[in-house]
């Protein structure tokens, strides 16, 4: 019997209204996919795990996009990604134009002022567990080493990454990877043209009635197809291109921005959203949203269909490992950049150390924000 979208689309948003936790929501999916629904086997679940570990952008938003199209095709691919998403969406576009009437509230500044402090804590503990799980050798520290250094002197972190991807290809010997695969329904590469095409005609479009928005959705992109490693890796890049480079936000309202996201279900990466609402109201959330998430989820898609090529070139199994190597100085890099960011006292250092210990030790990110944020609101008056 083959699933209808409309269940396909109920059952990816049910489990988008309890999205918290960024890939472990894989181990949910899975539930969904495999165990209940059996919708597929675990062979060809973990092909899409796999897949989704070796391209840009948010893992669990890919894997659910993946459930949907070996059920059916492009149109449940995409249906299920809407869907796991669309809950993150609602909430932060609530949050932001809540946001803007009330942050300069007494009460709102109080709870922010906390919230920023747990945004470093979040970013600082964010770059021990992803530093913990890449960096596995000499040649990996020296990487990221000297991507610190060059973001030091400021050196734009999108040259950064491109310089590390080139380097790596004589410093790593990479072997293939090998999947395992199962027949199943395949992608319509027409479906992944016309998707592109759709978004390319659009930014054209842009570019001649809102110039604004077309730089907007223009940075989105960049961040997005770049963001490899998860959705993490997109924080430092979003900093670097909304606040230093183009300064449509500061930073004090960027990290505003990230707490909200971690209030959210979904990816870290619903801060688009809230970029884009803060910058240029609904029509600029959209697009950033759009163009955030899905220059990612096209080519995860493209990856479907070329999967054997994938995962056994050397070439981008050797560039990965150095840009994933050199996203480890972008969080260390970004958890300075925000922290000189705060008015630090007494209290702010004691509620960040508290913070931290607590992500350290694996208490859940939403328990820790909105206790955190309680607890703001009668710390900093």
């Amino acid at each position: 019997m083959q699933v209808t979208l409309s269940e396909l689309f109920l059952s990816f948003f049910k489990l988008g209204l309890t999205a918290y936790g960024g890939p472990a929501m894989v181990a949910y999916i899975r539930e969904l996919a495999v165990q209940k629904k059996g919708w597929l086997d675990q062979r060809t679940f973990n092909e899409g795990v796999a897949l989704s570990q070796i391209v840009p952008g948010p893992i669990a938003m890919h894997v659910a996009g993946f459930v949907g199209v070996k059920l059916r095709g492009i149109f449940g691919g995409i249906t299920a990604y809407i869907a796991f998403a669309m809950p993150a969406l609602i909430l932060m576009l609530f949050l932001s134009a809540l946001y803007q009437k009330t942050s300069n509230l007494p009460h709102a500044i109080s709870l922010f002022n906390g919230l920023k402090v747990i945004v470093v804590a979040i970013v600082a503990n964010a770059f021990l567990s992803f530093t913990k799980s890449i960096i596995k050798s000499k040649v990996e520290f020296l990487i990221a080493l000297g991507s610190f250094l060059l973001l030091l002197i400021g050196i734009s972190p999108f040259l950064v990454l491109i310089f590390c991807f080139l380097f790596s290809q004589a410093l790593f010997k990479d072997k293939p990877m090998f999947l395992e695969t199962s027949a199943t329904h395949s992608i319509s590469l027409t479906g992944i043209l016309f998707l592109f095409f759709s978004l390319f005609l659009v930014l054209i479009l842009l570019n001649f009635f809102n110039t604004e928005l077309y730089q907007l959705s223009l940075i989105m992109v960049k961040i997005n197809l770049f963001a490899f490693g998860g959705a993490y890796t997109a924080l430092p890049l979003m900093l670097h291109e909304i606040v230093e480079n183009m300064k449509l936000l500061d930073s004090k309202t960027f990290m505003d921005g990230i707490a909200l996201g971690q209030i959210t279900p979904g990816p870290i990466l619903i801060t688009a959203t809230f970029v884009g609402y803060i910058v240029n109201g609904l029509s600029g959330a959209i697009l950033a949203t759009i163009y955030g998430f899905t220059p990612s989820f096209l080519v995860y898609m493209l990856s479907t269909k070329i999967a054997d090529r994938i995962r056994n070139n050397p070439i981008f199994l050797r560039g990965k490992r150095g840009i994933l190597a050199s996203f480890c100085a972008l969080l260390l890099f970004a958890s300075f950049k925000l922290a000189f960011s705060i008015d630090w006292n007494i209290i702010k250092i004691l509620f960040f150390i508290t913070s931290f210990i607590f992500l350290y030790k694996g208490v859940n990110i939403f328990y820790v924000v909105v206790i955190g944020g309680a607890l703001s609101i009668f710390l900093f008056k």
